[in-house]
């Protein structure tokens, strides 16, 4: 059908600077303008970011302490997995805490105007009617979809001014020749690290700034809670025949994927002694009845806020003698951590709970040997031998959020209301560990639960699900009791 066309963009010998390969064949000249002409015009995206009001006011509270200063957050760009292949991208933590979402390569300004500052935004505009839409792999609109483009993304943020991110360099050199006052976040755009080194003060402020979370930021942790519950469960139907922790991975992320934006972590399915590897991501384990799995695994939301959530499951679906015993140690020292998530104790109040509980445990089973305060004495710590882990770090955008804040106001600081942390204690006692009884070797036990703190206590956003020990076998039951009745 007849339509309006695009005006050519550049001429017919145009270059394509990146996202070729080996492999790519050449465009002549005659393709290229054949390419550009005859394209109907589209509906323009006309969407807004749903969350632009509450963004633009956390802009402007982000940006008080900095006055007439510019302040630059790049999103980043995509990583290479291999070659010429990407991860799927994820926008910067910072960038997605100040715009919501973005594209690869966007950059925000937070820019001084008057006695606060406007948003000025690159991002990757449209590129039909150039060489680069059907011959850039990386870029190209044909390869990769649709960019949002400059009007679109302008109209999407609700922004005061948006840019092409070709003209980013241009505006960096401005800034650098003005003697403007400028702090950036570094390792995200190379033209911004060329321009400005990074600046640890406003890393740190923004960190600091996601310390407590407001109202739609707990909701969206609860829609994280609620949706990693069923890829546990998916999971669960899983274990019944599944023979390897690949299976229990996939089941994870299919319900991650289906429902939200991926996992927020890679997945650690942990079978048997895997257990007692903290952080076992490999999971090309077998799966035995009779061991325990331990699966830590969280969704992100389409928000970019995630879940991060434990739970250690018998695979034949009930405990043995040994791990009930060790299950229920584990179980007893979170439930005196989270007694402790009260606003105005100290950060690691509930971490000195869970421990005191565990090395009473590990006396009472004869593991460690001394009285209480000997094995607690902060010169000796023989208990973490087999605990390893401190059972709490924030939680939000990031698994392990607000990672730059400074310690005096996150790990020596106080619990506030409105802060989302996990709480997690772990017992591992390794298969080559001789000072543990033959029956115990082997066996890794961690629960962990997302809670936020309230104005009176806390709020246990993943309680949905079960963690007790007879609530555990009791779920693991009737998913599978369900499962065989669909069948």
């Amino acid at each position: 059908m007849p339509g309006n066309h695009l005006h050519l963009m550049s001429d017919t010998h145009e270059a394509v600077s990146t996202g070729k390969t080996g492999h790519d064949t050449d465009a002549p000249p005659a393709l290229v303008q054949f390419m550009r002409d005859s394209w109907l015009d589209r509906v323009p995206d006309d969407r807004t970011h749903p969350q632009n009001r509450r963004l633009r006011e956390r802009r402007a509270v982000v940006a008080r302490p900095f006055a007439a200063t510019h302040l630059i957050v790049p999103a980043g760009g995509e990583k290479v997995r291999a070659n010429d292949t990407n991860f799927r991208f994820r926008p910067a933590t910072d960038f997605a805490y100040l715009m919501g979402d973005g594209e690869p390569g966007a950059v925000a300004v937070l820019e001084p105007d008057g006695s606060g500052h406007r948003t000025v935004l690159f991002v990757q505009p449209h590129n039909r009617g150039t060489a680069a839409f059907f011959t850039d792999r990386a870029r190209g609109e044909l390869w990769v979809g649709r960019h949002r483009g400059v009007e679109e993304s302008a109209r999407y943020y609700g922004v005061e001014a948006c840019h092409p991110l070709d003209e980013l360099g241009q505006y960096l050199q401005e800034l650098q020749t003005s003697g403007a006052r400028v702090r950036s976040l570094g390792g995200l755009n190379a033209a911004v690290d060329a321009a400005f080194s990074n600046d640890d003060e406003l890393a740190t402020h923004l960190s600091e700034a996601r310390l407590i979370k407001d109202e739609y930021e707990v909701e969206e942790l609860r829609t994280a809670c609620a949706i990693t519950k069923r890829a546990f469960e998916d999971a669960i139907v899983a274990m019944r025949d599944a023979t390897g922790e690949r299976a229990i991975e996939a089941a994870f992320w299919s319900r991650a994927r289906i429902e939200a934006n991926d996992v927020g972590y890679l997945t650690i399915a942990a079978a048997g002694q895997h257990a007692c590897t903290l952080h076992w991501t490999h999971n090309d384990g077998a799966l035995r009845r009779g061991d325990l799995l331990l699966l830590d695994a969280g969704v992100e939301c389409d928000s970019l806020y995630t879940a991060d959530v434990t739970r250690t499951l018998p695979i034949a679906g009930t405990f043995t003698p040994e791990q009930r015993e060790i299950y229920t140690l584990v179980w007893e020292a979170q439930r005196a951590a989270m007694e402790a998530v009260l606003p105005g104790n100290d950060f690691l109040e509930p971490n000195r709970r869970a421990m005191a509980v565990l090395a009473r445990g590990l006396i009472d089973l004869g593991i460690v040997r001394g009285s209480l305060d000997e094995v607690l004495d902060p010169e000796r710590q023989s208990y973490r031998r087999y605990t390893l882990h401190n059972v709490s770090h924030m939680l939000g955008l990031d698994v392990h959020d607000c990672a730059q804040a400074r310690a005096e106001t996150y790990r020596y600081g106080t619990l506030r209301a409105g802060m989302a942390l996990t709480v997690e204690p772990g017992l591992y006692f390794q298969p080559d560990d001789a000072t543990v009884p033959e029956a115990f070797r082997g066996i890794g036990v961690r629960i962990e639960d997302d809670v936020v703190v309230t104005t009176d206590g806390y709020e246990n956003l993943s309680a949905v699900l079960p963690s007790q020990p007879d609530d555990v076998e009791a779920w693991i039951a009737g998913i599978w009791n369900r499962r065989a009745s669909s069948s």
